[in-house]
């Protein structure tokens, strides 16, 4: 199957959209996490690559132009408007700028951005070091760049191929390749400990847990007791997972984030 038709078909992919990070505690946690560790300092241009329908930087307010790139074209509808934000008390139109094409081809200059985030991406690109070139070439130098992956091959399985994972990284690995693009490390941490291992339900009926993440997705939407009960669940299950992230040791970590710095 095309690579692009397949994650317009994957309603795992393509259904997103902001609110997910209302209903999944494994986004929540992540998000949450991610906002944590990059600290208050600002970014004039930022973009997130493989952003889906829930893109992180919606969620960071410390950016001041953003794009959205994804290669599915589905995702990046909500994306295609203006919307309005107050700038030191004044009215403000925020201009957000989706684009849909291919991680290993970027259509950005060189140098474009000062924040560049592709959380679990680079595991779905089968020339992930050509992604990770195109990624160094078009940040700043001193541009951050956040990453998220799926750790250790051991714990490669079932669900890993089903949703199009071509690896797992290990930590030596990722740092020797970013190392080449003169990216450097300066911050690792967890994201999912052995608490996510519960996603691989997934890979024993796949179509009946897509069609229920549907139902879930709607009944969020259209149910206001239901949120507020779902609400609940959803805040005490991405604590669980965030101190699960916190306290297992490295090598039982199922995902990692990283965070690298443009040096050159």
């Amino acid at each position: 199957m095309n690579v692009k038709r397949f994650y317009e078909e994957h309603k795992n992919f393509s259904g997103r959209t902001l609110t997910e990070y209302l209903i999944s505690p494994g986004i929540r946690c992540k998000f949450n996490l991610i906002k944590t560790h990059l600290g208050s300092r600002t970014f004039n241009n930022g973009v997130d690559l493989g952003c889906s329908g829930n893109s992180l930087i919606c969620f960071l307010e410390n950016i001041l132009h953003k794009s959205y790139y994804d290669l599915a074209s589905i995702p990046l509808i909500q994306y295609s408007k203006i919307k309005l934000k107050k700038i030191n008390r004044k009215d403000v139109n925020e201009y957000w700028h989706p684009l849909c094409g291919d991680l290993t081809a970027l259509p950005y200059k060189d140098g474009s951005f000062d924040f560049v985030c592709a959380l679990d991406v680079l595991e779905h690109i089968k020339n992930d070091k050509l992604a990770i070139s195109e990624i160094s070439r078009i940040l700043k130098k001193k541009g951050i760049l956040i990453i998220t992956v799926p750790h250790r091959m051991k714990f490669y399985t079932q669900q890993d191929k089903l949703i199009g994972h071509y690896r797992r990284y290990e930590v030596d690995e990722l740092f020797s390749v970013f190392s080449k693009f003169h990216l450097r490390n300066i911050k690792i941490f967890g994201v999912y400990g052995k608490l996510m291992k519960i996603a691989d339900i997934q890979s024993t009926n796949p179509q009946r847990v897509e069609k229920n993440l549907q139902k879930l997705r709607n009944r969020y939407s259209s149910n206001i007791l239901f949120r507020k009960v779902w609400d609940v669940f959803v805040k005490i299950s991405s604590l669980l997972m965030k101190l699960d992230a916190k306290y297992s040791s490295l090598n039982n970590k199922m995902n990692l984030g990283f965070i690298f710095l443009k040096e050159s």
